[in-house]
């Protein structure tokens, strides 16, 4: 398989990544490869509200594959069969996620580019396969969810200077407060002292975690490196 398209998003390493499709409405773009850049290969596609994107783990391709995996979900003290895990360390580095589809723009150089929200990809990830989501047919709201019934975690309380935020464009602050709302941090770390630095669109952001409350300390910008806390 060859990919069809590369995904844009505000994440730009694998820290700080939704855990899920969907729980953060932050926004990306999908840029087809020269060949798939035809608008009736997506005619049609503006109907559905929501599509589903096939694509690949391309930070997590490695040599040989176990059987079981951590999930982070059981804190990584458990070990679980890897098919009953969305884990990226599978036999083939295969990830599937439903994203909502906000508009196809077809007036740009790259057209048509799709205009999405709530993917959970790094920047760059490679797109094998774009299909649209089915409510009739791909939602089973009343089935068993075996150990994660559930949204994980609740919500941290974000605290951040708005002077600070105000670093930030405005149309990538709300993703950001979601994405530090859903506490980015693995779950073993629990270290209320440390700073940790996470990239969000090429924004350096600065944060610790200190009883239920995520509180942010800097905002660098990738071009003068300057913030303020």
């Amino acid at each position: 398989m060859q990919p069809i398209a590369h995904i844009h998003s505000c994440f730009d390493t694998k820290f700080g990544i939704p855990r899920q499709a969907g729980i953060v409405d932050t926004p990306a773009t999908i840029v087809f490869e020269p060949e798939y850049r035809i608008a009736e290969a997506v005619r049609g596609l503006e109907q559905f509200e929501y599509i589903w994107l096939i694509w690949q783990f391309s930070q997590s391709v490695r040599d040989g594959w176990s059987p079981t995996v951590r999930p982070p979900r059981l804190g990584g003290n458990k070990r679980m069969g890897v098919f009953a895990t969305r884990s990226p360390f599978r036999p083939n580095a295969i990830g599937l996620s439903s994203v909502r589809l906000l508009r196809i723009n077809t007036d740009c150089d790259e057209s048509p580019v799709l205009e999405v929200s709530g993917a959970d990809l790094m920047d760059g990830t490679p797109i094998y396969d774009i299909k649209p989501y089915l409510p009739y047919t791909d939602s089973h709201p009343d089935a068993r969810s075996g150990f994660a019934p559930q949204a994980a975690e609740s919500l941290l309380q974000v605290e951040c200077n708005p002077l600070l935020l105000s670093l930030l464009p405005a149309h990538l602050q709300q993703g950001l407060l979601e994405v530090l709302a859903h506490d980015p941090r693995p779950r073993y770390q629990d270290d209320a002292e440390r700073i940790y630095g996470m990239l969000y669109a090429g924004f350096d952001i600065k944060f610790r975690v200190s009883k239920g409350k995520a509180i942010v300390t800097a905002i660098l910008h990738p071009e003068d490196n300057h913030g303020q806390s």
